[in-house]
């Protein structure tokens, strides 16, 4: 693993460059100095490592359900309508608290908000898995959203901000990757989980084989939790709150894990007091809430001014676009595939995937509700689109730094648009399951390039606050599309997949108008 991230990060040039920073003391340094003086090593990597568990928790919040329609809906009673409100309310919970846990989080530190927000995210993810109700399954989802909108958002700048300036673009990928990886995850535990015929009585409560399912999917945040008490503050947050005496002893602990020298010998002595941040807050004292929200919010004020508020809405309208495609057919696959799979059985031949798909409309004399437990393919379909995405990844972090992120961006938003027109046309469920991958692999990874414009694009303290705003309009976007989703399959095989090609070219046009990197707030 270690040496598979130092070939996706190693760079000749890169690494000249740190040995003639690490050559020379310094009195004085800015951010970007102190961080690359500190090197890239075993650090980096770690907390590359450790953001295993932290991108699964935000990936099994949304996804789960998509493999726990078809085990439970005889149990929960669903219909195609209560499986888009489903899927929509986790989003619905992220967007109603994005605000609020941007704000938080470029107030008061990312560190120990992190560490609360994945504790409480596992506890509605245990209470969920003992779910007898839709009602209640409903309730536990939109909490679980509601928690993990804030960080999924933070944990990208941190990891941004813990990378020099030739390492940062890929940070977002990486983490990208992961989730490709839980994606791959999901349906092999789905394949071993769901088909057992468990059903555990205690008086009227029932647990049932997708409650071990939602169950075992509740680890990871109980892990990120845990991880992130060992963890230090990011050091660039340290500094724009005036807190420059520790951001300096973490880059002195990553550079003594990195490079196996000793602290003392960091050649950083003193950092600079960064400008247009906040003051050191006198006596050293904590800052009092009121106090707290009072500069936090003098720090966002400038996000709605000149010259940030047009790139504000620039960047919040792809993430719009381009979540509201991604996540209304990515989360609705899994329930594709199961269709094709029951056409298979229940007429012993495959066909077009949208005479596949007529078996999501069951006829009014099919009272009986049924469960099609023989979904080795439905999960093997999922399987691939995973791998794919996980290659696409491994390809992307590669690229960012040749192409840019811009020209990346503008290249997968309009690639992914052709691939979901294309779903239409397939002639049998392989061809459909290669398109399919195809278009979740791409609009996937143009949902994390649009973050690394976001670091690129606004300072350290507007981050989080716009890394949470982008995800609030595409969370609520995503919302929307899968409570309409269903809808659009009534209508026909048509509907659902054009409307997602046009939306993601409608992203691609806006991608050709995001502004080059400014390199002040590097």
């Amino acid at each position: 693993m270690l040496d598979l991230l130092k070939k996706l990060f190693k760079k000749k040039n890169i690494e000249v460059k740190i040995e003639k920073v690490e050559s020379k003391e310094y009195e004085e340094a800015d951010f970007e100095t102190a961080i690359s003086s500190a090197s890239f090593g075993k650090f980096n990597l770690l907390i590359i490592i450790l953001a295993i568990p932290m991108c699964w928790t935000t990936i099994f919040e949304t996804t789960t359900m998509s493999y726990v329609f078809p085990a439970a809906q005889c149990d929960l009673n669903l219909s195609l309508e209560d499986k888009g409100l489903l899927n929509a309310i986790t989003y619905a919970g992220t967007f109603v608290s994005a605000f609020v846990w941007g704000f938080l989080f470029d107030t008061f530190g990312r560190r120990k908000l992190l560490i609360v927000g994945f504790f409480l995210n596992a506890i509605f993810a245990v209470l969920g898995s003992f779910s007898q109700t839709l009602e209640f399954l409903m309730v536990m989802k939109f909490m679980g959203g509601f928690i993990m909108s804030g960080p999924f958002a933070a944990l990208t700048t941190y990891l941004s901000e813990i990378h020099s300036v030739s390492y940062r673009p890929k940070a977002p990928m990486l983490l990208g990757l992961w989730n490709a990886a839980g994606s791959l995850y999901l349906p092999l535990l789905a394949s071993f989980v769901l088909p057992l015929k468990i059903e555990w009585k205690i008086g009227h409560w029932v647990f049932h084989s997708w409650s071990l399912f939602l169950l075992i999917n509740s680890i990871p945040p109980i892990m990120s939790a845990a991880i992130f008490v060992f963890l230090p503050e990011s050091p660039k947050f340290l500094m724009s709150q005036g807190k420059n005496e520790e951001a300096l002893e973490v880059f002195r602990m990553i550079y003594s894990m990195n490079t196996g020298k000793p602290k003392d010998t960091y050649p950083v002595r003193k950092l600079v007091k960064e400008r247009g941040e906040i003051e050191e807050v006198e006596n050293k004292e904590r800052k009092s809430l009121v106090k707290g929200v009072k500069d936090g919010w003098q720090q966002m004020r400038p996000l709605f001014h000149a010259p940030f508020l047009k790139i504000l809405l620039l960047v919040c309208s792809i993430q719009l676009f381009m979540t509201m495609s991604l996540n209304t057919l990515r989360l609705w696959f899994p329930q594709l595939f199961q269709a094709i799979t029951d056409y298979k059985f229940k007429y012993g031949k495959s066909s077009t995937l949208c005479e596949m798909l007529s078996v999501l409309h069951p006829k009014e004399e099919e009272d009986e509700c049924f469960v099609n437990t023989d979904n080795l393919e439905v999960y093997r379909n999922s399987m691939i689109v995973s791998i794919t995405q996980v290659c696409s990844y491994l390809l992307a972090g590669s690229l960012v730094n040749l192409l840019g992120q811009n020209f990346l961006l503008n290249i997968v938003s309009l690639l992914s648009g052709s691939f979901a027109a294309g779903i239409y046309f397939s002639p049998n469920s392989e061809i459909a399951t290669a398109l399919i991958a195809g278009f979740t692999s791409l609009a996937s990874i143009g949902t994390n390039a649009i973050l690394i414009v976001v670091v690129n694009l606004f300072p350290t303290t507007l981050r989080t606050m716009t890394v949470s705003l982008a995800m609030m309009c595409g969370r609520g976007a995503a919302m929307c599309g899968n409570i309409i989703f269903p809808y659009l399959l009534e209508l026909g095989c048509g509907p659902p997949f054009f409307s997602a090609a046009c939306i993601m070219f409608l992203s691609f046009i806006l991608s050709l108008l995001i502004p080059k990197q400014n390199k002040n707030f590097i």
